[in-house]
């Protein structure tokens, strides 16, 4: 009969620790969807800050963008003239670095 109390107590002991786990999982996948909601109120903030200066001056070459895209985006029409590095304007890749001038600036 001890034997069986002690397979009782082991049991609800384990499940405490199931629950307990269960609930500190629950609370951290609250936080992290808060926490990730709060990173896109911040980006959203900083797109908005970032309406009268929208690239600094060195900016580094992201996936899937073309001079043209950038000129647009950061209103320099003038990138080529500015970076003698670029041989060809069509070879830009990933992680190029490029010096920005923003064209009401001038």
């Amino acid at each position: 009969m001890a034997r069986l109390h002690s397979s009782t107590a082991l049991a609800e002991t384990l499940s405490g620790y199931c629950s307990l786990f269960l609930a500190v999982m629950l609370v951290l996948s609250c936080c992290e969807s808060f926490v990730t909601e709060n990173e896109r109120m911040a980006t959203r903030v900083q797109s908005n800050d970032m309406g009268h200066r929208p690239c600094d001056e060195i900016y580094v070459v992201r996936e899937g963008e073309t001079l043209h895209t950038i000129s647009e985006k950061c209103g320099d029409p003038y990138i080529v003239e500015e970076n003698p590095h670029i041989h060809d304007p069509d070879d830009v890749f990933p992680g190029l670095v490029i010096k920005i001038t923003p064209f009401k600036n001038r």
